[in-house]
């Protein structure tokens, strides 16, 4: 039972452990609000730590949010298309512990998963992409941890995506926290190119022949996508 009372423990299945702890403590003769405080004590943490994340995507959401209303007074137009965000499930993360081999404690999670919080940003032209993302960093309460730019340096397949995992605080009742977020900025072509290869990834059912053939097909469609983006920021670079 031990193994059950801690929060880790609901890393794995929460409401499954949740049952478990109701069913332990009906056999001791606990009453209903004991048990009820008793599986709270165990929810509490893990609710806290997801919790946490949403709260840091709300903070960075509002940060583009206002880079995007300031760009439109400076600039006459809005840099940003859509904002979308996303925290991980409970099985993506125990996904990513198991394969990076962590204890499966909330600090450890905390400590080596940086994208537990996702934030992505799809803009109307690759300059605006870094216009933001350099804004962004400039803020005094946003620190960078790591920057990868698939846009420069596209990975093999042809994803094109400018990377950020930052850390913003976050200001509960009693305490600031510091939480990390991953920001990925593209364009409208290169979301639109990665939700495809996403799918793509997911089909399994696929013969690997077929399998090779779209994969390549999905390379040409990624530099048909990066040309796009060019000619059109050298159109939009005439009109200015």
């Amino acid at each position: 039972m031990s193994q059950h009372t801690s929060p880790e423990g609901f890393l794995e299945q929460p409401e499954k452990v949740a049952m478990e702890l109701v069913k332990f403590t009906q056999q001791l003769h606990f009453d209903e609000e004991q048990i009820l405080d008793l599986v709270q004590e165990q929810i509490l943490p893990v609710e806290r730590f997801f919790a946490n994340y949403t709260c840091a995507i709300m903070q960075v959401e509002t940060k583009f949010k206002v880079l995007n209303e300031q760009f439109s007074l400076i600039y006459d137009g809005n840099p940003i298309e859509s904002i979308k965000s996303r925290v991980k499930d409970y099985d993506s993360i125990i996904r990513k512990v198991i394969r990076k081999k962590l204890p499966r404690t909330l600090e450890a999670i905390e400590e080596h998963i940086n994208d537990i919080a996702g934030v992505r940003v799809i803009c109307s032209f690759q300059d605006d992409i870094y216009r933001l993302a350099n804004c962004l960093l400039q803020q005094d309460d946003v620190v960078l941890i790591s920057r990868k730019d698939y846009i420069q340096h596209p990975k093999p397949s042809g994803y094109r995506s400018l990377h950020l995992i930052i850390a913003v605080p976050i200001f509960l009742e009693n305490e600031k926290r510091s939480v990390k977020v991953e920001v990925q900025l593209r364009t409208i072509a290169m979301d639109f190119w990665a939700s495809l290869e996403h799918k793509l990834k997911y089909k399994k059912d696929l013969p690997p022949q077929t399998l090779e053939v779209l994969s390549q097909e999905l390379v040409d469609c990624a530099e048909a996508s990066a040309a796009l983006d060019a000619r059109m920021q050298s159109v939009r670079n005439s009109l200015l």
